[in-house]
């Protein structure tokens, strides 16, 4: 929010520097982020008037152009086209620094031969002076600026640059900030007249407004003038609106916005010839309904978006934009003008769903007061009268089915001591309160007063708040230093947290990144990881999204991770390895969903970085595989894998993840029907691990186990098995018995003197004893056990 000195000057007074004034505010929650002085590099810029206008004798392009300075007449050269006599401009001489209006560098004016005339000075644009990016013609002031006088006597300025915190609405406004400033240097605040003449006609008789939706719309002021003449506004105003940064239009809409940053209740003005049927209706947009705002741009409208509509038609969309069926033009002659109380989430929704933000949407996003849009109606009215020369109806339209009672709070000298420390009488609470604008009342307590939060403070809500209104006013400073009245809390533990902590930890030792992403997600993302359409009523859908990649909560965090992984591979060639740990949202039949925590992990490209040795080969299936190994012993447990038949995996490429029989995610290789889906190149393994139930079974307690003394027993067999057996199933037989401490797989074999439908395992046993060194028969009958097991269970035998 950017706020004029001397606009603030209008309605309190301001002996403060301007640098004090932005500590004082920024002390008291109400930070200035800059400061910019208009105007303090004007030396020997001054007031002229152009006395006369004649052609240059050498350009037909440029013009003569007599300029009283006060002292003295000048001819200088000037190229404007909006250039007149009897104009007031700025006039800069010789050795003036301005900006050049072409590169906006600092430069000194020199005296200077333009097409044979001599040019000693020169009359200024917005541009030159460091106002505004206007460079298509002159600066025109005011008529009745004095010739002669300093610039910046007349256009200098402060701007404060302020952070409005999203609990002030009412700061957003050039008003808000004065009654800050005279809360705060105890001024008097002066605040505009709102009294207008106004005609015999009742407004009644000229427009009927209905509230077709009073929980979105609370209330509905409106006011009607006739007779205007459009034309350009006073310069004082046009001057205010350009401090802010907003470019003047006509005296009508110049209005709506002065008055929308004077009090900061946004307003708009219908021509209301234009309105059908003399008629307003506050309502839902309709099926297919669009409307063509004022910025030329047709905008399909949804159900869950506000319109202002006349009796055929949508005519604006409430609290947004107007449309431009019905805009102000220059032959506009009668105006309807518009005060309203939005509800702030259908206006935070309609922004969202349109993809489109003005000033009127942010103040309304805030939440103002209901009590606002009369108070702002009314001041807007006068001026509307005064600059158009029109005449207003008699009384206004006030709409108001949300009325809400003021609400009153109590507050104590003991409530206000135990949350701030501060000891102040009843009398001085009030003081500091009434300052701020609220009603203060005795009680039949002599340490505690009744408040009533005036109408623009809508934050206000209970008595903590009236203690911080309180502490701000008088000053953070003065809050004493004390100890605290009692411990602090004991910290709940929190294991699941540090659960996955821990398992982010070994993640990125291992050489990953973690990534963030949205738990809501769309249909389309979520169908590319399948062939099956996945049914809609499997899914859940956000009741309002804010747009269509957001319709959904995610039921998996593979869509998003392969879709920010397709993102990197753009700007990455090595290898990438990213992971994200985050909740789901699985369905079960009606009610809440269920939320689970989950680990996705992917890994893609070169397995080394680029080297002289030129080995690149790609990452593949045993890399992740090695990955899931090495969180899981980290953790203190064993996995075991089995083949998987995830369908977003490749086949033959991907395994489940078990511990102790219960399964626990699943590793693969991505399917390429998949990785085309998300524009992922490469090989690309996925890594998906269920986190609360490994969370369980890392939880209980664990024993400790000496190193063993005794020495190990090493033999190595070859198994022949059939070729659709995988390993772990004869890895799960061999680690049942006794004393095996350990089985690698270290060769498989297919070809001579093995069938065709059979393979050869080659495996190295590991025997060991905690309690004393195994003897050659003891090995023998447990590795006769086992053989006998495998053949048995899975029809291996001994290879000769």
């Amino acid at each position: 929010m950017k706020v004029s000195v001397q606009w603030l000057k209008d309605y309190v007074s301001i002996s403060l520097a301007a640098k004090e004034l932005a500590e004082r505010l920024t002390m008291a929650g109400m930070e200035v982020k800059s400061l910019q002085t208009v105007g303090g590099a004007w030396e020997d810029v001054i007031v002229g008037e152009v006395i006369a206008v004649d052609p240059h004798p050498n350009a037909d392009r440029l013009k003569l152009a007599t300029v009283n300075v006060g002292a003295r007449q000048i001819t200088v050269v000037c190229g404007a086209p909006n250039i007149d006599p009897g104009q007031k401009v700025p006039f800069a001489h010789k050795g003036a620094r301005i900006l050049d209006g072409h590169s906006g560098q600092a430069t000194t004016l020199k005296a200077v031969k333009i097409r044979g005339v001599l040019s000693e000075g020169m009359v200024l644009s917005e541009k030159e002076l460091g106002i505004s990016d206007s460079h298509e013609g002159i600066m025109v002031l005011p008529p009745e600026t004095p010739v002669g006088t300093p610039l910046s006597s007349h256009l200098g300025d402060v701007i404060l640059d302020l952070d409005i915190t999203p609990n002030r609405p009412d700061c957003l406004s050039v008003i808000g900030v004065a009654r800050e400033i005279a809360a705060l240097t105890a001024g008097e605040l002066r605040l505009p007249e709102a009294q207008y003449e106004e005609t015999q006609s009742p407004i009644d008789s000229l427009i009927t407004v209905e509230i077709a939706e009073p929980n979105l719309c609370p209330r509905y002021c409106a006011s009607f003038v006739s007779g205007i003449q459009i034309g350009a506004s006073p310069g004082w105003i046009q001057q205010r609106l350009a401090s802010y940064g907003m470019r003047p239009i006509n005296n009508v809409v110049d209005v709506t916005n002065y008055v929308m940053i004077e009090y900061g209740q946004p307003l708009h003005a219908f021509d209301y010839d234009k309105l059908r049927g003399k008629r307003i209706v506050v309502r839902r947009a309709q099926l297919d309904e669009a409307v063509t705002t004022i910025d030329g741009v047709e905008r399909g409208l949804s159900s869950s978006t506000l319109v202002i509509a006349d009796k055929e038609r949508a005519v604006a969309i409430a609290g947004i934009m107007g449309g431009l069926d019905t805009e102000v033009t220059d032959e506009t002659s009668s105006v309807l003008l518009e005060s309203a109380s939005f509800n702030q989430a259908v206006i935070r929704q309609g922004c969202c769903s349109l993809g489109l933000q003005s000033e009127a949407s942010v103040r309304f996003d805030k939440g103002l007061s209901q009590e606002l849009p009369l108070v702002a109606l009314r001041r807007a009215t006068k001026l509307l009268v005064e600059l158009s020369g029109g005449r207003a109806a008699s009384g206004t339209v006030d709409a108001y089915p949300g009325r809400i009672e003021p609400k009153v709070i109590l507050l104590s000298a003991e409530q206000l001591r135990r949350l701030s420390a501060l000891a102040l009488s009843t009398a001085e609470m009030t003081r500091v309160l009434e300052s701020q604008g609220f009603s203060c009342r005795g009680t039949e307590s002599s340490s505690e007063i009744s408040v009533t939060a005036p109408y623009w403070r809508s934050d206000i809500k209970c008595t903590a708040d009236l203690v911080e209104e309180v502490v701000r006013t008088i000053g953070y400073d003065k809050v004493p230093i004390t100890r605290l009245s009692s411990s602090l809390p004991v910290q709940e533990p929190a294991p699941m947290l540090d659960f996955i902590a821990k398992l982010r930890a070994i993640l990125v030792s291992c050489g990953f990144q973690e990534i963030l992403t949205y738990s809501l997600t769309s249909l389309d993302k979520l169908q590319k990881l399948s062939e099956r359409v996945q049914p809609k009523s499997a899914l859940l859908k956000v009741v309002n999204p804010m747009t269509k990649e957001q319709e959904y909560l995610r039921t998996n965090l593979r869509a998003h991770v392969l879709a920010t992984l397709a993102a990197n591979q753009k700007r990455e060639e090595g290898g990438i390895r990213l992971f994200e740990i985050g909740t789901v949202f699985l369905p079960r039949g009606r009610g809440l969903p269920r939320e689970k925590e989950m680990l996705c992990a992917v890994l893609s490209g070169p397995r080394a970085e680029l080297s002289w040795h030129g080995n690149r080969e790609p990452l593949d299936f045993f890399d992740a595989k090695g990955v899931v190994e090495s969180v899981f012993q980290q953790l203190g447990m064993e996995a075991r894998f089995e083949a998987s038949d995830d369908e977003s995996l490749f086949p033959t490429r991907a395994a489940d993840v078990d511990v102790v029989g219960d399964k626990m995610g699943i590793v693969g290789e991505v399917h390429p029907r998949v990785a085309r889906n998300f524009e992922v190149s490469g090989p690309v393994c996925l890594i998906e691990i269920d986190v609360e139930t490994l969370f369980d079974k890392t939880s209980g307690s664990r024993r400790y186990q000496s190193v063993a003394r005794f020495p190990a027993v090493i033999r190595d067999i070859a198994l022949v098995i059939d070729e659709n057996v995988a390993f772990g199933r004869v890895e799960n037989v061999i680690r049942s018995l006794p004393l095996v401490r350990k089985a690698v797989l270290f060769d498989i074999y297919r070809g001579e003197q093995i069938p065709e439908v059979k393979k050869s395992f080659a495996i190295r046993l590991v025997y060991q004893s905690p309690t004393h060194t195994l003897t050659d028969d003891e090995v023998d009958g447990v590795q006769e056990q086992m053989l006998r097991g495998l053949r048995e269970q899975l029809g291996a035998t001994l290879r000769t």
